[in-house]
């Protein structure tokens, strides 16, 4: 436990602190946590970068571009922004299934910090803010490789990060409430298996007309998805009505995910 929290507690061990005070605390204990660990960040950011150059670039070569909502687009140019937004996915993903579990489960993290005024309410807005915030840094680092090998087609780019936050937010929601319910280490084992299907079939690496109509409305229903459009089209400036439902898509999901985890905290902290 930190000596932020500790000390908050001693200052005010009755009045809840503003909701934007407590963000601060709990972000900034995260941040002295890990400021040490910046190879953990490392990795992260590596992992879609060696995709985009393996896959990207590689696999590049031997496929003629082709035409996304009516442009023609180089492979490279099309798989890059949905690896920018398996970038938020895997930021996200990591910090708030792994980490959570282990401060939920063996840490005892959180029962220290509602002996001081934060909440439920607090934790699960400070938890999903930090794991939000992992996942935009490895989305602005990738966008600045985008930008570098220019794959980047449109000033709607500019919009690609604040894309990148929702992705990340809306993950974060979900992925923090799903792993209440986690028991053991084992669980993660389903983490897995959701997330490797959805990296490699969310539109990632080859357009959603591959797939037979039946699946495509599968396909088209899936988080991820939602976020490699939405990047997508930001990228190459080709926006459609679909930027509005993933944005729609992905607001609601990051609201149904906040409002699960407080319930499940309160459930599991305060009971």
């Amino acid at each position: 436990m930190s000596t932020v929290l500790e000390s908050t507690a001693l200052k005010d061990p009755v009045t809840p602190l503003r909701p934007l005070g407590a963000l601060r605390i709990l972000v900034l204990r995260n941040y002295i946590t890990y400021r040490h660990a910046w190879k953990l960040f490392l990795t992260g950011f590596l992992e879609p970068v060696f995709y985009l150059f393996s896959i990207g670039i590689g696999v590049g070569q031997l496929v003629e571009g082709f035409e996304f909502n009516g442009e023609p687009i180089s492979y490279a140019a099309f798989v890059a922004p949905g690896m920018l937004a398996v970038s938020a996915f895997n930021g996200a993903l990591m910090d708030s299934t792994f980490n959570v579990f282990f401060k939920l489960k063996y840490d005892k993290l959180y029962d220290q910090m509602l002996a001081t005024p934060l909440t439920t309410a607090d934790i699960a807005r400070g938890e999903i803010t930090w794991g939000q915030l992992r996942g935009a840094s490895y989305s602005a680092a990738f966008l600045v490789v985008m930008w570098a090998m220019g794959l980047v087609g449109s000033w709607w780019a500019v919009l690609a990060l604040p894309a990148a936050l929702l992705i990340g937010f809306a993950f974060s929601a979900v992925c923090m409430a799903l792993t209440t319910w986690m028991t053991s280490w084992q669980d993660f084992d389903k983490i897995t298996l959701a997330q490797l299907p959805m990296f490699l079939f969310s539109a990632t690496f080859f357009p959603l007309t591959v797939f037979p109509g039946w699946l495509q409305w599968v396909v088209e229903v899936t988080p991820l998805y939602r976020g490699v459009v939405l990047c997508r089209e930001l990228t190459t400036g080709s926006i459609t009505w679909a930027s509005g439902v993933s944005v729609v898509y992905l607001v609601v999901m990051s609201l149904i995910g906040l409002a699960v985890v407080r319930r499940r905290l309160d459930t599991l902290l305060l009971t």
